[in-house]
């Protein structure tokens, strides 16, 4: 389990970065700052986090430390390409399912076939519930990532 924080609103409040990320280390979780290589660079976090929307390449001129992932996320085979030239490790492809939020979604035989031309690991997103986890193991995806189950279980 890793953990992704994205605030595009706020102005970043640096300590309670660090606070999880120390709380991250102590439970042997990484821990990756959305949209800013730099500052993820200088608290020495494990990586970055590149959204679909962000199509620059100027973190490519100073990360250069071994265990420093730069993970991305795509919704199509342009913006997978995009995160390819972005030099991104993992690429989060969304959404799989049906959500609220959308009215399209990939499907599993979309999500699988963009995964095998990606040649990249690809995480399942958007739509991932407990009902339709097993449906991950078909779609060739190294992982996935859910915001609605971790909501779910927490207030069970």
């Amino acid at each position: 389990m890793s953990i992704i924080y994205r605030n595009y609103n706020k102005v970043l409040n640096v300590e309670k970065i660090l606070k999880i990320k120390n709380h991250c280390r102590k439970y042997k979780r990484k821990f990756f700052l959305a949209n800013d290589h730099k500052l993820a660079w200088r608290l020495g976090l494990d990586g970055c986090y590149i959204p679909a929307f962000n199509k620059n390449f100027s973190h490519l001129l100073s990360l250069k430390r071994r265990n420093f992932l730069i993970i991305g996320s795509a919704h199509n085979l342009s913006e997978i390409n995009r995160k390819t030239e972005q030099k991104c490790q993992l690429i989060f492809l969304s959404p799989i399912f049906k959500v609220k939020k959308k009215n399209n979604y990939l499907g599993l035989n979309v999500f699988r076939n963009l995964s095998i031309k990606s040649k990249k690991n690809t995480i399942a997103l958007g739509g991932i519930e407990f009902s339709n986890k097993r449906k991950i193991n078909i779609s060739k995806a190294a992982g996935y990532a859910s915001i609605s189950m971790i909501k779910k279980k927490a207030q069970i």
